[in-house]
């Protein structure tokens, strides 16, 4: 049981950073002038933006629970 939750922890977190680095690749990628025109371009961005937070967060709080049910089933 242990296995498989270290396990699933560690995919958590590699989704987490996977989702932070597609996010900030998505907020580099927007530059002043996309923001200040307020063209299409920068409301896609802003929701790949906006997405790969929500889905780092996503991740985060599902490894946090991993983390609680370890150390519930260790204790």
């Amino acid at each position: 049981m242990n296995t498989f939750l270290i396990i699933l922890l560690a995919i958590f977190a590699i989704m987490a950073a996977v989702s932070l680095v597609r996010g900030i690749v998505a907020f580099l990628q927007t530059t002043k002038l996309d923001l200040e025109s307020g063209g299409e371009n920068s409301k896609e961005l802003m929701e790949r933006q906006n997405k790969a937070m929500f889905a780092r967060i996503k991740y985060q709080a599902l490894a946090i629970v991993v983390v609680a049910v370890l150390l519930m089933v260790n204790s």
